[in-house]
């Protein structure tokens, strides 16, 4: 919950053409059970449509999934999309991302990312800390 008693909203999608999504699900199940609002975009998603929706549904935090290997580079590009759009939203990565990348995805802007088996109270506190960290979004 926010400061002022409302959900927060979280948009999660998957970019490219990865097809593997049964993580992505279960993580928006359990935000959905954790009291956040979750706007499920799903599979083969562009930054574009991703910006888009997030603007459309007022989110306060993008979740993309990445198992394809190109966090390296769509990572960084969700991140300028978004700041593009002039808007002020985290972006958190999950999924397999080694972790030698991760330093180089904070760097670009990425909030945070998250690998196979965090908990989900970790995936929650995450969400929070996101939402919190950036006032410009719909927190």
């Amino acid at each position: 919950m926010t400061p002022d008693g409302l959900p927060i909203r979280i948009l999660l999608a998957k970019l490219g053409f990865d097809g593997h999504d049964r993580g992505l699900k279960v993580i928006a199940r359990s935000l959905r059970d954790a009291g956040c609002e979750v706007v499920y975009l799903g599979l083969r998603q562009t930054t574009e449509s991703v910006v888009i929706a997030a603007e459309q549904e007022d989110v306060a935090v993008i979740g993309i999934s990445m198992h394809n290997a190109g966090h390296l580079t769509l990572g960084p590009m969700m991140v300028q999309a978004v700041a593009d759009a002039g808007l002020d939203i985290p972006v958190i990565i999950g999924g397999i991302v080694p972790a030698a990348d991760v330093p180089t995805l904070k760097s670009a802007g990425i909030f945070d990312v998250l690998g196979p088996g965090t908990p989900l109270e970790t995936v929650v506190a995450t969400v929070h800390a996101a939402a919190a960290a950036h006032p410009g979004s719909s927190v």
